[in-house]
């Protein structure tokens, strides 16, 4: 396998207002849901997120009420997480999952943003080390690779959002980064908050 394409830090979609609080995450996440189902969803998608009420709403008036959140996590379930993990957790993430505890949808080819109780070192997942081991069959790949070893996976799908608690801003936020594996593209994000910002912004 050939090397991975260099790291890239997009320009357009930094944010400087990183969400840390629950009150801040859940004003955030109500409008990332209304613009995903808007302008995101496929009559695919819609079938396995709305319930007949819902679908008689769509239909009827034009209009849907859906969460593709879940229930807040509480704290103490993130301080098992982080006993779990020998990490506190970054700001950003935190003020997350105390407003919704994981997400169904997330905008491109991530399916599934973890609840808590999921979240996991990338090697230590299935896919994460099995990318792992493929990419690590490449000696060009080392910084990578090293660096997969090291990251929280947060979110999966197709691509993932990794978490590297080794490199962290003066504002206690972790470097983040998408990770396509089809295309070895790593994108490198300032926080938690700005890969989902991303994705809001892409919709628009």
């Amino acid at each position: 396998m050939s090397r991975m394409d260099e790291t890239t830090k997009p320009e357009d979609s930094e944010v400087t207002d990183v969400l840390t609080t629950p009150e801040e995450w859940r004003r955030f996440l109500e409008q990332y849901d209304e613009r995903y189902m808007k302008e995101e969803a496929s009559d695919r998608e819609l079938a396995d997120l709305l319930d007949e009420d819902q679908w008689d709403l769509l239909e009827e008036e034009g209009r849907l009420e859906q969460w593709l959140g879940e229930a807040p996590a509480g704290e103490q379930e993130l301080v098992v997480v982080e006993e779990r993990l020998g990490v506190r957790l970054p700001p950003s993430l935190r003020g997350f999952f105390l407003a919704s505890n994981g997400w169904k949808r997330v905008k491109g080819w991530v399916d599934l943003v973890h609840p808590c109780g999921d979240v996991v070192w990338m090697r230590d997942s299935d896919a994460g080390s099995d990318l792992i081991r493929i990419y690590g069959e490449d000696p060009d790949n080392d910084d990578y690779v090293q660096l997969f070893r090291r990251c929280v996976e947060v979110a999966a799908g197709e691509d993932f959002w990794l978490l590297d608690p080794t490199d962290v801003g003066p504002d206690g936020e972790w470097a983040a980064y998408l990770f396509a594996p089809k295309y070895g593209d790593l994108e490198e994000f300032s926080s938690f908050s700005a890969l989902f910002h991303d994705g809001y912004e892409d919709m628009g």
